[in-house]
Formats: structure tokens, sequence, C-alpha cells
């Protein structure tokens, strides 16, 4: 069964650096959509990067510049490296994925298959 599993979340302060790296089995991870979201109590859980199988890049807007998302396919991996934090970012980031191109690289459903999650806390 597919299974995909983050990891790397962590707590930083206010500018630094973190990166996630996301481990897929059970299925051929190279012909998937891949993402990344985020997740605060209470609020719904966002878009940050996706990549499809192609390569092609989308960032949400409040990450363009700070944020890297890649693949290593490989691997069966997908990463995304975080820099200048901000207390914003603070989240649970979770790991996506889809057996095909999808239409809106950001949106939740979009993606049927999902990760557990990796904690990330910015402090100020």
């Amino acid at each position: 069964q597919v299974q995909l599993v983050e990891s790397g979340g962590g707590s930083v302060q206010a500018g630094g650096s973190l990166s996630l790296s996301c481990a897929g089995s059970g299925f051929t991870f190279s012909t998937y959509a891949m993402a990344w979201f985020r997740q605060v109590p209470g609020q719904v859980r966002e878009g940050v990067a996706a990549v499809d199988s192609d390569g092609s890049t989308t960032y949400a807007d409040s990450v363009k510049g700070r944020f890297t998302i890649s693949r290593d396919n490989a691997k069966d991996s997908l990463y995304l490296q975080m820099n200048s934090l901000k207390p914003a970012d603070t989240a649970m980031y979770y790991c996506a994925a889809y057996p095909g191109p999808v239409i809106n690289r950001l949106a939740t459903w979009e993606y049927n298959y999902w990760g557990q999650g990796t904690q990330v806390t910015v402090s100020s």
C-alpha cells in the first residue's frame, strides 16, 4: 500500500533553516504528483509547494523565495528546504501524493495519499 513518511521537523529560531524529507513506498514514485501542505490547529490545511512528475514546481506566495521543493525519484523521496523561517511558518507539515497530473497543485482535494506529518516550530 502507499505510504508516505515525513521527517526533519523540529524547532528553530526565526531566520533559521530546516529541511524536511518524505519517503514514499508502495507506489511508482516517479509518476506521482507530490506536494507539501501545512496545518495549524483550528485552521484549514494549506498548500505550501508542489512538484509534478515532470519536475515543474508551484509555490504558495507566502513561501516563494524562501522554500524549495525537490524530488529524487531514484530514492523515492520528496524534500522541502525551508530558509529564512518565520514564526508564521509554525505548523504541522504533511507530504501528499496523487497518481497523475493535478490541476490545482496546492489544493488538498487533488491529493489522495497523505503522510502523518512532522512538526515545525519557529520561535521569535
